[in-house]
């Protein structure tokens, strides 16, 4: 479809995702929730930050790899876990190629399409992504399988509140792919026939179950048959978060934090890191951008925990902008996602060169030699950016 698998920009990779998709797996992927003001916000927000560059004294060599968890990146980006990878036959096993050769984390969901062990054989460096869904045991079985496969830290993702009406209507997803159901998509698909020559390639339809939630007997539930357990599952106390972190017994990651009183109860609750989110506006639509509450969450406990953010990262400078205000490191999830359907395994390492070539950029143009040495004194942050929710108001 393009002569030029190569684009410049997360945009045109975006773009190009749109052509290539079915439209209800493209919609899948844009998703937000309600009137999309969050998903909205969450990028809007990096324009409204400006950076303050100087004009000599630049360094000729920038550092900017970093370590998260006590696992090395070689630039502060890691991949965010995400459902159902169906944009391509591949799925999580392409992406975790792609992070491997650009030295980066990759994040595996729990309701991914690949098994985790194929993925950490991909790249050694997987964290494993878990929700508060089922009975203790059956938690227990998922994080010793992770643990056992190699993954090397667990995120826990417990900001759910399964709000998922959408004013522009919410893309149908199927229960699975049979003959009935490929007649009835039919129309949304034969359009592009691009995505559907890849997995007729490879001899397999779309696989919509989720192999990491698989008992130890019996067939992996499929996506909604997961997805049901999980909203039927009563939520989690911060006890919960306790003895999760305690059984799992290594590195773990809090994943939605965007209140102080919360990231110091994580504290509390003994996590080695946390990560500013709001699930990519999936969520409470109207939760502020991530960027907005960012610097309040650090302030409290950064000096405790690794404090990490999610949503909205689009280009390198939005990385350096996330630092600047006190992230360790970001995790990017459409970005690399639209990647993924524009040119595969390829793609996605296309959207980590973006990231970090924008990243070196803002590292240069700001003066120093390592992504450490940022800070608030390189941005121009208008007045009432900063929020804090759960804690002082922000000055």
């Amino acid at each position: 479809m393009f002569r030029n698998p190569w684009f410049e920009t997360v945009a045109e990779a975006q773009r190009r995702a749109k052509r290539r998709l079915p439209y209800m797996v493209y919609g899948a992927l844009v998703a937000g929730s309600e009137r999309g003001r969050t998903v909205g916000d969450n990028t809007r927000a990096f324009g409204e930050l400006g950076f303050a560059p100087r004009v000599v004294g630049h360094k000729a060599e920038r550092d900017l790899s970093t370590t998260v968890m006590g696992v090395e990146s070689s630039f502060p980006v890691l991949i965010s876990p995400t459902g159902v990878q169906a944009v391509h036959p591949d799925g999580e096993v392409a992406v975790a190629r792609a992070a491997a050769n650009r030295g980066v984390i990759m994040g595996l969901s729990s309701f991914a399409s690949k098994p985790v062990e194929e993925v950490a054989e991909a790249n050694p460096s997987v964290f494993f992504q878990m929700y508060w869904s089922g009975d203790r045991d059956a938690m227990l079985q998922r994080m010793e399988r992770a643990k056992n496969a190699g993954a090397k830290a667990l995120i826990a993702t417990l900001d759910w509140s399964f709000s998922h009406g959408r004013d522009w209507g919410s893309p149908m997803i199927p229960e699975k792919i049979d003959l009935k159901t490929m007649a009835k998509l039919a129309p949304g698909v034969l359009p592009h026939p691009g995505w559907l020559w890849k997995f007729a390639r490879t001899g397999r339809l779309p696989d919509l179950t989720t192999p990491n939630l698989k008992p130890p007997q019996g067939p992996a539930p499929t996506f909604f048959g997961a997805y049901g357990e999980w909203m039927q599952t009563p939520p989690p106390t911060w006890e919960d978060v306790a003895w999760m972190r305690k059984e799992w017994g290594g590195p773990f990651m809090l994943k939605g934090v965007t209140r102080v009183d919360d990231a110091k109860k994580a504290v509390d609750a003994g996590v080695t890191a946390l990560s500013v989110s709001n699930h990519g506006g999936n969520n409470l639509d109207t939760t502020p951008a991530t960027i907005r509450v960012l610097p309040s969450i650090a302030d409290a406990v950064g000096d405790q925990i690794e404090v990490l953010l999610d949503g909205g990262v689009r280009r390198g400078g939005d990385v350096a902008k996330a630092l600047a205000l006190g992230a360790r490191a970001v995790l990017v999830g459409r970005a690399y996602l639209w990647g993924l359907a524009a040119n595969g395994q390829a793609g996605v390492e296309n959207v980590l060169d973006i990231l970090r070539g924008g990243l070196d950029s803002a590292v240069l143009g700001l003066g120093h030699s390592s992504v450490h040495e940022l800070s608030p004194d390189d941005l121009v942050v208008p007045p009432g950016f900063r929020l804090t929710l759960g804690g002082d108001t922000a000055g």
